[in-house]
């Protein structure tokens, strides 16, 4: 079952579970589609995988199976090190 994490690790955005804006890793870091084109250039800065689209779980599933409140956040994310 996916996280569905609530935002994007590098720039905070809200990322909520119907967002089409959110991309994941085979970890399930998350990022929003800006950063990862334009930070990250479609590679996770924690695993080196590449990023796909986040499924969108359906409304009438996130009673039962909620997303995650956990927030990650790295403001250096996809620095250069």
């Amino acid at each position: 079952m996916l996280e569905m994490r609530p935002n994007c690790e590098c720039c905070d955005k809200d990322l909520p579970p119907d967002s089409t804006e959110a991309v994941i890793c085979t970890f399930e870091c998350t990022f929003c589609t800006d950063c990862a084109r334009d930070r990250l250039h479609g590679v996770c800065p924690n695993c080196g995988g590449g990023l796909v689209s986040r499924p969108v779980r359906p409304t009438r599933l996130l009673e039962k199976y909620p997303a995650s409140t956990k927030r990650v956040h790295n403001p250096n994310c996809g620095a250069a090190a």
